[in-house]
């Protein structure tokens, strides 16, 4: 079984396409936010109660302003991850911040959703 020789010093960033695709993946997650974040605006106000309008119209406009921010900063993050591989840049590369703001949106989505589930059950029952 031959070995592989070790790494040279000044070869240590593999030149695939790993940063990129991580990059390509988070775009793809805000898009599928701001996709769902538009179906959200058109269908919501129509489900909700006449009183609930606005309340309607935040999730998706959230949603949208979550999308824009998740779009740029994977552009930005990628930008950095390879700088910090290719030796451009010193320091550590990001750390996990992205995948805090997805995990709270997620959960804070989920929430407000459960809640106007909630209001629109509540309208629809007779009392």
């Amino acid at each position: 079984m031959r070995r592989r020789p070790a790494a040279e010093p000044d070869r240590l960033y593999d030149p695939g396409l790993q940063p990129e695709r991580t990059e390509l993946a988070w775009r793809r997650t805000a898009l599928a936010i701001a996709v769902g974040s538009l179906i959200s605006l058109r269908i919501l106000p129509l489900v909700l109660p006449v009183g609930a309008g606005a309340w309607g119209l935040a999730p998706g406009a959230i949603g949208l302003g979550t999308a824009c921010l998740l779009w740029f900063a994977a552009r930005r993050r990628q930008r950095r991850v390879t700088a910090v591989l290719t030796g451009a840049a010193a320091g550590l590369p990001p750390g996990g911040g992205l995948l805090l703001v997805l995990t709270v949106f997620g959960t804070g989505f989920g929430v407000v959703a459960l809640a106007l589930v909630a209001i629109a059950l509540g309208a629809n029952s007779p009392v």
